[in-house]
C-alpha cells in the first residue's frame, strides 16, 4: 500500500460507506433490490446489510416495496430542489412571475416536489385589488391541486409511484391512484397544462403548467389561480391567461434548463 492510500485508510468510515454503496447501487436500478440482491453486486454478506438497510429504511432515503425489495426514494432529490438549485430557481423565476402577474392580472405561484407534498417556493400577488395568494412554504395536496396533477403527471411511471408512496407515508392519501386518475395524468401530458377548479376556494380554476428540463420532467410547477375579474378593463379571459402562462413556463423551462438543472 502506498504512503497516500494508507493516508486515505486511516480516515475510513466502513459504515458511511457502506450506506453510500447502497445509496449508488440502487440509484442505478429500477424495480428495486432484494437484501441478497445488493450483498451479491456488492460482494459482501448479505447480513452486513440489515443494520444498515433498516437506517436507510427508516431515515427515508430507501422504501422497502412489496416482498423484500428496497428502492430509492426521492428524499436525496427532494433535499436537492430544496437547496441552492431552488433558491435559483425562484430567483429567476420572480421577474417572469411579475411579468405574468401584471399582463394576467392574476397572481401566481411556483411549486416543488418535496418529500410527500407539492411546496410553494415562490408567490406573486395580483397587481390589483382582488387576487388569491398562498404563503411561501405551503405543503399542497398532490392529488387535489393542479400542482401536485402536474408534478405527477410530467414524471417517469418509477417517479410517479414513489412520490404516492412518499405521500402516504408523510400523511397522506394514497388510494386515489386509480387508473381513472393516471388517464387523466396522461390528458394533463398531452395537453401540456392542467385546469381545474379549485378544491380549497369556490370561484377560482386552477390553472397550471410544468417548468420541465431537457428529459420533459417537470421540476416544479407555475399555477395561475384564476377569478373572473368584473369591471376590470383589459384583464384577460381564461384562454388568454392560460396562453401567457404557458408563454411564461416555456421561458423558465429554459432557463431551468441553462442554468439549474446542470447543478441538481
Amino acid at each position: 500500500m502506498t504512503e497516500a492510500e494508507q493516508e486515505q485508510d486511516r480516515y475510513r468510515a466502513p459504515a458511511l460507506d457502506k450506506g453510500l454503496d447502497i445509496l449508488e447501487l440502487l440509484a442505478g436500478v429500477d424495480g428495486g433490490l432484494t437484501q441478497a440482491e445488493i450483498a451479491k453486486r456488492l460482494d459482501r454478506s448479505p447480513n452486513e446489510f440489515y443494520r444498515m438497510l433498516d437506517r436507510l429504511v427508516r431515515r427515508g432515503y430507501v422504501a422497502r416495496l412489496d416482498g423484500d425489495r428496497f428502492a430509492l426514494t426521492l428524499k436525496l432529490f427532494g433535499l436537492a430542489q430544496m437547496h441552492v438549485p431552488t433558491r435559483r430557481l425562484a430567483s429567476f423565476a420572480m421577474p417572469l412571475m411579475r411579468e405574468l402577474g401584471e399582463t394576467s392580472r392574476q397572481a401566481n405561484h411556483l411549486v416543488v416536489y418535496d418529500r410527500g407534498n407539492p411546496v410553494v417556493i415562490a408567490q406573486q400577488e395580483a397587481p390589483g385589488y382582488w387576487g388569491i395568494s398562498i404563503r411561501i412554504g405551503s405543503r399542497v395536496g398532490l392529488f387535489d391541486t393542479g400542482s401536485g396533477h402536474v408534478l405527477l403527471a410530467f414524471r417517469s411511471k418509477d417517479a410517479r409511484a414513489m412520490m404516492v408512496s412518499e405521500h402516504v407515508g408523510s400523511g397522506g392519501d394514497g388510494d386515489r391512484m386509480t387508473p381513472a386518475f393516471e388517464a387523466r395524468l396522461n390528458q394533463v401530458v398531452a395537453r401540456g397544462y392542467e385546469m381545474m377548479p379549485s378544491a380549497q376556494t369556490a370561484g377560482v380554476i386552477n390553472v397550471t403548467a410544468p417548468i420541465v428540463i431537457a428529459d420533459g420532467t417537470a421540476i416544479a410547477a407555475l399555477t395561475v389561480p384564476y377569478i373572473t375579474l368584473i369591471n376590470t378593463p383589459g384583464a384577460p379571459d381564461i384562454t388568454n391567461t392560460i396562453q401567457l402562462l404557458l408563454n411564461t413556463a416555456k421561458r423558465l423551462s429554459d432557463l431551468a434548463g441553462a442554468g439549474i438543472s446542470s447543478e441538481a
